[in-house]
């Protein structure tokens, strides 16, 4: 069996002096480790090498590990993207330590190494995915924000007293990095090194800019994080979308918990006014509702959380009574009510009664990309 037949996703058990490289052979795929159990080790696009990695920036025989002196030893062959460790294109070769980051072209992986004298009984002769998980994601997180490798996805908003044409969209993400494909890994990696705000930067430009194929009367919702709203930059980026789309109709979601400083949502708003944008409070409901608040600055929108909505039409009637009064509410404020996370045609056909003017949920469409929208109208 080959080393690559060899890789498992769940961890490999290693004997003694064995390195591996812990990494994904494709974006598609989750993490793997592949053990380094012959000298030299090829690595490339060809198919009948070692390691074959499947990607057209990668050349055909790109580098080759050997050992020296009992240390492992990376070299590059020439190949036309480079070969990477800890960030630095080497030029011939180079020493590789236990934990060192090593990218061929734009594919990254850890080194690792097991000695049998590190083996003392317990289970650390298994290698398991969390940390290799949380060092690929960390050194593939720049490259997620300077190439801006998100992917947009799109989830529709419509008018419940139609069902469709749909109103628009709330723009979302997703990679095809390791360890960064979902919002939640993304921006759990962002927080440790403190690039919340630019990673919801990033998210909404490229929404913005994939989305110049839809309709600009579609009005597109773009996320804030909470960071932004004590931070500066927050206005530069949403003046940086108005240039970037002068036409589209585009409306900023901001969470219901950062509502507690009227003025400065006050200021906020009379900004999105300036630029032409609505202004949206999301997840109404999911905490402490700011009834106050929500008077003294009317929002646009209020998108009421999923958790009021879902399996309303089986909730006990107080349950019901309470959101049918909040509704009435927001809608005698002049704001629009959004219900969220909608799944069902029961729960549609109550929220019209209700008196909700618009909804959201896998029940009219789920998140996706923008090739399956391009013909909303």
């Amino acid at each position: 069996m080959s080393s690559v037949q060899e890789i498992t996703s769940q961890g490999f058990a290693l004997t003694a002096s064995v390195w591996f490289f812990a990494g994904q052979l494709d974006e598609s795929e989750q993490v793997r480790h592949v053990p380094i159990r012959t000298m030299p080790f090829l690595i490339g696009r060809r198919n009948d090498l070692p390691l074959c990695i499947p990607c057209s920036c990668v050349s055909k025989l790109h580098a080759e590990l050997f050992e020296r002196d009992g240390e492992l030893w990376l070299r590059d062959l020439g190949s036309t993207n480079g070969t990477y460790v800890n960030g630095i294109r080497i030029t011939t070769e180079a020493k590789l330590r236990d934990g060192d980051i090593v990218q061929f072209a734009t594919v990254v992986f850890r080194v690792g190494r097991q000695d049998e004298s590190d083996d003392d009984g317990s289970d650390g002769g298994t290698i398991h995915e969390d940390a290799c998980d949380r060092a690929l994601a960390m050194v593939q997180f720049d490259r997620l924000i300077h190439d801006r490798a998100v992917v947009p996805f799109y989830q529709p908003i419509v008018k419940l007293e139609s069902g469709t044409p749909h109103f628009g969209f709330e723009v979302l993400g997703r990679s095809r990095l390791f360890g960064l494909r979902t919002p939640k890994e993304m921006f759990a990696t962002a927080s440790q090194l403190n690039l919340e705000a630019e990673l919801s930067r990033v998210f909404r430009l490229q929404g913005i800019e994939v989305a110049k194929e839809l309709n600009p009367a579609l009005s597109m919702f773009v996320n804030t994080h909470p960071v932004e709203l004590i931070e500066d930059g927050l206005l530069d980026s949403l003046r940086e979308l108005r240039e970037l789309a002068p036409q589209r109709r585009m409306t900023l979601e901001i969470h219901e918990a950062t509502v507690t400083n009227p003025q400065m949502i006050r200021n906020l708003r009379d900004n999105l006014r300036d630029l032409d944008m609505e202004l949206a409070f999301d997840d109404f409901g999911a905490g402490q509702a700011r009834l106050i608040e929500l008077t003294e600055v009317r929002p646009d929108y209020i998108k009421f959380d999923m958790k009021l909505i879902q399996g309303i039409h089986q909730a006990p009637p107080s349950r019901q009574q309470v959101v049918a009064l909040l509704t009435r509410m927001v809608n005698e404020l002049g704001i629009v009510p959004i219900a969220e996370g909608v799944e069902n045609a029961e729960e549609d056909e109550i929220l019209r009664q209700m008196g909700f003017q618009m909804g959201q949920g896998f029940y009219y469409g789920r998140p996706a990309s923008i090739s399956s929208y391009q013909q909303a109208t």
